[in-house]
């Protein structure tokens, strides 16, 4: 009942929140589009940039970002965007672009990402003589240079049928734009399947506020609840098992509603990407206090079915169907799947560790505060209340792989020293008999 009474006082929160927030705070995925259509000898590609990316990248102050404040800079905006189209053959040769008239319309959906300008286009791309049309470096960083969250999908089109060719975007890491590699030949549905596989990866790499979910998730995965708290450790092998059935179960109700809504069905996008921002704050008292001790995988199932629509609308921008649309969802969310799994196997064995040496709590209080402040951070954000907490918190990707080093580094430490003051190893002392049942341990 406890669990029931948070989660829905903290709906009713955002929604009462939502509901006298403006129509201009809907959260617009930051996503632009290509699409190849291969002629004779030349390859068009037909692209769509949300306005106000194109504004942010540019330096180029649109206004009302309205079509005569396009046209009143399109001599400007047409040198980035040559600039930044620069397709090549295999061997290096450079083919000769062109591009069309500029326009804008309005996109998007009033009741999913709100209505918002776009900058339409379409490129002339030829290639030298004697290069193959059907294989080239694509060579575009519009945009994804300048704006770190920004994606492009490119798909092509082929004897009437339209599938995904991959997706281009900065590494946060590095700093620099992934080059992709087009190839319209023979099996260019599995190549498109591929790429949707790496764009389910990007997905969760980049997309901190799912990891902090799962993350802290995570953080109470090795403790055992008694009486309201958590006040003893679980084995090694019970552990992993609870983390792997929570990072399926999240999976698959990412699954159900991602398919759902590039299928078509009404998704509600900037309350999808406030209730995430929901899901996160309930897993963060969860790992202060146990809220759902054992239901760990339904609850992420169920928040799974949320974080899942938060991508429904750029794919199904795409226009995919029948087996191409399938393809795609499958790659998609095995690519999530894979991160996840990468992510757990590189932070569940410290917090095992730490967990087992008596010296976790402080860390999981911490982390959990810290997580909940993020996530309230996010909350007021997305229904319109922009905060520096947000902005700090979409940042947080850049530490990632400090802290998990810190993490492993701290974990090895800890359990040295604790291991050094009391001696040789004894089961008995760590709570755990040689079948791994816990039979008793210190507070975490």
């Amino acid at each position: 009942m406890r669990l029931t009474k948070v989660i829905l006082l903290l709906i009713t929160f955002a929604a009462l929140w939502l509901a006298g927030a403006p129509t201009a705070s809907a959260h617009v995925v930051p996503t632009s589009s290509i699409q190849l259509d291969v002629g004779y000898g030349v390859i068009r590609a037909a692209v769509g940039i949300p306005v106000s990316d194109l504004q942010s990248a540019t330096g180029i102050d649109l206004g009302d970002r309205s079509a005569a404040a396009v046209n009143q800079h399109a001599s400007a905006i047409r040198q980035y965007l040559l600039a930044h189209f620069t397709p090549t053959s295999d061997d290096g040769q450079a083919w000769t672009v062109s591009l069309g008239p500029l326009s804008v319309k309005t996109t998007g959906n009033a009741a999913t990402t709100g209505l918002y300008p776009e900058l339409d286009t379409v490129f002339t791309l030829t290639p030298p003589a004697g290069s193959d049309e059907n294989s080239f470096n694509l060579g575009y960083n519009a945009i994804v240079d300048h704006v770190a969250t920004h994606v492009v999908i490119v798909t092509a089109r082929s004897s009437g049928t339209t599938y995904a060719v991959g997706s281009i975007s900065r590494d946060t890491v590095t700093n620099t734009v992934q080059p992709l590699h087009v190839d319209l030949g023979s099996g260019r549905e599995y190549r498109g399947f591929v790429g949707l596989l790496g764009l389910g990866v990007e997905h969760i790499r980049e997309g901190t506020d799912h990891q902090l979910f799962l993350l802290t998730l995570l953080l109470p995965a090795p403790l055992l609840a008694r009486a309201g708290r958590w006040s003893g450790v679980v084995g090694a092998r019970r552990a992993i098992r609870r983390i792997a059935t929570i990072t399926l179960s999240f999976t698959v109700g990412h699954s159900v509603t991602l398919a759902l809504g590039a299928l078509g069905v009404p998704v509600p996008q900037h309350l999808v990407e406030a209730l995430i921002a929901v899901s996160i704050l309930v897993a963060a008292a969860h790992a202060v206090r146990p809220l759902f001790p054992g239901r760990e995988a339904l609850v992420a199932a169920s928040f799974g079915l949320i974080h899942g629509l938060a991508f429904a609308e750029a794919l199904r921008a795409l226009h995919l169907s029948g087996v191409q649309l399938v393809l795609a969802l499958l790659g998609f969310n095995l690519g999530i799947e894979a991160m996840q799994l990468l992510i757990v196997a590189l932070v569940l064995p410290p917090l095992i560790l730490l967990a087992r040496s008596g010296r976790y709590r402080i860390l999981r209080v911490m982390a959990a505060g810290a997580t909940g402040i993020a996530a309230a951070g996010w909350l007021g954000a997305r229904v319109g209340w922009a905060n520096p907490v947000a902005d700090a918190a979409d940042r947080i990707g850049v530490v990632a792989v400090p802290a998990v080093a810190a993490l492993w580094l701290a974990a090895i430490v800890i359990t040295f020293t604790a291991r050094r003051r009391r001696g040789p190893a004894d089961p008995a002392q760590d709570g755990y008999i040689a079948s791994g049942a816990l039979v008793g341990s210190p507070n975490p």
